[in-house]
């Protein structure tokens, strides 16, 4: 999470930090919004968990629909 601080302070978006660690296209850090699905699997304390980053941004929608389809 450090690295992902420091690169968004580097360009004036330090409160996207957490949104970096899925939003990782050069255009999503720089426009602020997810373009493109992203699905990241993780284990903690035997739990397996899932986090699903999908566009909210009308532009996007089909990426979403066809993302998540």
């Amino acid at each position: 999470i450090e690295k992902f601080e420091k690169e968004a302070a580097d360009i004036g978006k330090g409160s996207f930090k957490y949104a970096w660690v899925l939003d990782k296209l050069k255009a999503e850090r720089e426009r602020g919004i997810t373009i493109d699905i992203a699905l990241w699997k993780f284990e903690i304390a035997s739990i397996r968990r899932r986090r699903l980053n999908a566009p909210g941004h009308r532009d996007f929608i089909k990426n979403m629909i066809t993302g998540t389809s």
